[in-house]
């Protein structure tokens, strides 16, 4: 109180003589710099430091607001955080699907509901892939094998990379020889938290080989810890594994990308691709879309156009990258590589 009663004091003195003094809060504000809303929010990570702690992302929550700004298109708003010490969203272009941060102040946001943008892209890519049945299985089955998005629309391919917990390093051969298709390639890799965690450096590579344009990275939602019990059957591992908190599982990934300089995309890939309709519910209340493979290449080695192709560059599946390499050499991989959000 004393500090405030100082400084008011020393606006009053240093006014001009019949100048009408004004209010130190209106004082204060005038002179803090307002935010370049034009400009795009990123927060800074080093590419050659240590990991940023998940904990600089505070208060992630999901949400779903409509968001408008003079000058600009309408985005969605399907998290709000704070970190740094501002209020950020991360915003959904309904119709292309790209993702971006924003700051709050800069937007005028009110909530909204599916209902209201059933007709986007965006919408209706989540309520048709969640609903999607995934492989056939036996009468009486309840949970669900490879539902979601596995073929795009259109031709060439779709490459996907899973970076499942491993002990092995990233495969950075693989990813350089994708960089031979031409600049900034596109690549979907699906990252868990683990991974992240425990490959920092192997994530500042990805991160630099996007930032200088040889790769154009879409980071997939893997889940943070994809569990996984060697043995146990599918309908009660990966993900159905009692105690598995999926909302924990799913922000848990966006807030370790965030901290660290990166926007997680709109898609979601299930461990192991087993899902059943109580996670797919959750995943259309996270609004994510849930993304499959039509040519995993280590269990189907072909490839035809349009389709989602899984590897794993994680170091636990090489076999698969054999595959594709035989595959690229022989002409038999389906041109041209396209972004994920090209797909649905």
């Amino acid at each position: 109180m004393r500090t405030y009663c100082a400084l008011a004091l020393l606006v009053w003195l240093l006014a001009p003589v019949g100048a009408t003094a004004a209010p130190l809060g209106a004082a204060l504000v005038s002179n803090a710099a307002a935010p370049d809303c034009a400009a795009p929010v990123s927060l800074a990570a080093p590419l050659d430091g240590p990991l940023q702690p998940m904990s600089r992302v505070e208060d992630l929550r999901i949400v779903l607001q409509s968001c408008r700004r003079p000058g600009a298109k309408e985005v969605l708003a399907t998290r709000t955080f704070r970190a740094d010490g501002e209020n950020l969203f991360l915003a959904v272009d309904p119709e292309t699907l790209a993702t971006r941060l924003e700051r709050a102040t800069c937007w005028t946001c009110a909530p909204t509901t599916p209902e209201p943008q059933a007709q986007t892209r965006f919408m209706r890519a989540i309520e048709d892939f969640s609903s999607a049945p995934g492989k056939k299985l036996a009468a009486g089955a309840t949970w669900l094998d490879n539902a979601g998005l596995t073929r795009g629309k259109g031709d060439g391919a779709f490459i996907t990379g899973d970076l499942c917990p491993s002990r092995r390093p990233l495969d950075r051969a693989f990813l350089k020889s994708l960089e031979r298709a031409g600049a900034a390639t596109p690549i979907a890799l699906s990252v868990t938290g683990l991974w992240l965690e425990e490959h920092p450096g192997d994530f500042l590579w990805l991160r630099r080989e996007k930032a200088e344009g040889r790769l154009d990275i879409a980071f997939v939602n893997h889940s943070f810890h994809h569990p996984y019990r060697p043995g146990l059957a599918d309908a009660h591992n990966f993900l159905l594994m009692p105690g598995v908190d999926m909302q924990k599982e799913i922000l848990g990934v966006e807030r370790l990308l965030i901290a660290n300089g990166e926007v997680p995309s709109v898609f979601f890939r299930f461990p192991g691709l087993i899902s059943d309709r109580a996670l797919m519910a959750a995943l259309r209340a996270a609004y994510l879309i849930p993304l499959g493979a039509e040519s995993w290449l280590a269990l189907t080695p072909v490839a035809p156009s349009g389709a989602i192709i899984l590897v794993h560059p994680n170091g636990n599946e090489p076999f698969g990258l054999n595959i594709f390499e035989k595959l690229r050499r022989a002409g038999k991989l389906p041109a041209p590589f396209r972004p994920i959000n090209q797909a649905p």
